[in-house]
């Protein structure tokens, strides 16, 4: 189905408990924004049905975000093989629910890893993470959340740029020696609370924090691709390594889609999803989360719907997610459960209760009783309304089972089509570098005083360049840059678009927005994000 889109719903498997007559089971796309729930135990085919469903997103042109846990889903960019083990499962399958357009195809696939090591390097800074969900991601007490938003607002004051973990402890150092000031202003700033602090920001280093850190940042448009044939991108972030810090992985999945709802525009109930969204191991958002927390969660997956985006809760426990967010979750794939533990039991009913009952579905006996490949499965139909729950055996995915060889991933890697815009780390001017430049010029003014006297050295210009001097400098940069730009066109035989003066005014304006711009730009953004989070 490369067709980029013109299929109005997605194959999921067939009903009836796979009878020949069984009712097919197809996913509305126009609902697909509904979200979803794949909830199963280990071992029950959750894994393939995520890449089934991603690849057939994919496939009618909606770009897919996904969390590769296992290491095993980098095969979707490859296309299975007559020769795999899976080969004889899959094909029988095939053969057994009636999928005549099921055929071995690969996958445009774009790779991420947030260690950079096996994709894209995925950075976000400071700034834009903003103190309620660093300090979630810490583990921080709720004075000492309080302090981080004194240190974030003294920092939008000072006009100083938090990009990475260097700038922050930077920062706080920086108010810790003005802590008197800040405590008559904000309330109360203590050393201990901004200790604590800095030992957590020690222990985030450790788990590879500082990887996440930095520029250049994500930009959200990038993951929202389609290729030349109009299939959209699957996005794969690598996360085998990063479950070592499973509170990173969940603080970077909120984050992601939080950004996701301040930067899209709002499109109601498009014909199909702008991007999917599946959100493996889902438990890691809700484990120890405050009520708090998870209302503003329920919130921000109820609003982005708007924005096109599905998100698709994985679980292998049903009732690890809140029933607050479940009930925004309108389709749903339920693999086998085991009801050996009290816990196991309440997921069952919990399980048989959430689905439009059908007089042919035993539902609570059934989700026992389901096989490898097998699921009960609700969805909604095109007026919204949940279907009747179906016995349904689940299309096998049309890409490889299983992980890619490192030289595999390595090709892939090498013709995405973002190759090169993340991978090098870019360190610009910011609160590390400002502080540090402020206690040097400190140390040269108190020697100056010492020499030529307080009144001698108050005529002189101010060490460190202001923003006003800052944006001149840059203008100046620019106009240098267009003109050998405009030269180099013209050796090339090409017409330059390149405006010296346009391009003096925007680096000129970009200086002054981004120095001056830290108390209300960077602060506006971060409460739009933050409000959601509080």
């Amino acid at each position: 189905m490369g067709n980029g889109g013109e299929a109005s719903e997605i194959y999921i498997g067939l009903g009836g408990g796979g009878a020949a007559d069984g009712p097919r089971q197809s996913l509305v796309l126009k609902r697909a924004n509904r979200h979803g729930l794949i909830a199963g135990a280990t071992g029950t085919g959750k894994t393939v049905t995520l890449q089934g469903l991603a690849e057939s997103f994919s496939a009618v042109g909606v770009p897919v975000f996904v969390a590769d846990v296992k290491g095993d889903l980098s095969g979707m960019a490859m296309a299975g093989s007559p020769t795999a083990k899976t080969h004889e499962p899959f094909s029988k399958r095939a053969a057994e629910i009636g999928d005549g357009d099921w055929v071995y195809r690969d996958n445009p696939v774009i790779f991420w890893d947030l260690f950079g090591e096996q994709g894209h390097p995925v950075r976000t800074t400071i700034s834009e993470m903003g103190p309620l969900l660093l300090a979630r991601l810490m583990g921080l007490n709720e004075t000492q959340e309080g302090v981080l938003n004194i240190v974030f607002r003294f920092a939008d004051e000072q006009g100083m740029l938090l990009l990475d973990l260097e700038d922050l402890q930077s920062m706080l150092a920086y108010t810790s020696l003005h802590a008197a000031d800040l405590t008559a202003k904000y309330g109360n700033v203590t050393k201990a609370s901004i200790g604590a602090i800095q030992r957590q920001l020690l222990t985030l280093e450790t788990q590879g924090g500082a990887q996440f850190f930095g520029e250049p940042a994500l930009e959200i448009d990038d993951m929202m691709q389609c290729d030349e044939q109009g299939r959209g991108y699957i996005n794969i972030l690598a996360a085998d390594k990063l479950m070592a810090s499973p509170k990173l992985y969940a603080t970077f999945l909120l984050w992601l889609l939080a950004e996701m709802f301040e930067t899209l525009p709002e499109v109601g109930d498009p014909e199909k999803p702008k991007l999917v969204f599946f959100f493996d191991e889902a438990h890691l958002l809700f484990d120890d989360a405050p009520k708090a927390l998870i209302d503003k969660i329920e919130q921000v997956v109820r609003l982005i719907r708007s924005k096109g985006v599905g998100v698709y809760f994985v679980t292998q426990n049903p009732i690890d997610v809140p029933e607050e967010v479940a009930g925004q979750l309108g389709n749903r794939v339920q693999h086998a459960l085991r009801a050996f533990t009290p816990r196991d039991q309440r997921a069952v009913k919990a399980a048989a209760d959430t689905f439009r009952q059908n007089p042919t579905v035993d539902v609570a006996r059934a989700i026992t009783e389901l096989k490898v490949g097998e699921a009960l499965v609700s969805l909604l139909l095109a007026d919204g309304a949940p279907s009747p729950v179906e016995r349904t055996l689940i299309k096998p995915p049309c890409s490889r089972a299983g992980p890619l060889t490192p030289k595999e991933r390595a090709i892939i890697q090498s013709i995405s089509p973002i190759e090169g815009k993340y991978d090098t780390r870019v360190d610009r001017e910011s609160a590390e570098e400002v502080i540090a430049q402020k206690s040097l010029d400190a140390a040269a003014t108190a020697n100056e005083v010492a020499e030529k006297g307080r009144e001698e050295v108050g005529k002189r210009e101010r060490k460190s360049t202001s923003i006003w001097g800052k944006a001149a400098k840059r203008a100046a940069s620019a106009v240098a840059g267009s003109a050998a730009s405009i030269a180099a066109a013209a050796v090339l035989g090409k017409k330059s678009r390149s405006d010296p003066m346009r391009n003096a005014a925007t680096s000129a304006a970009g200086s002054v927005a981004t120095d001056l711009g830290g108390p209300m730009v960077g602060r506006f953004v971060r409460n739009l994000i933050g409000g959601l989070m509080r």
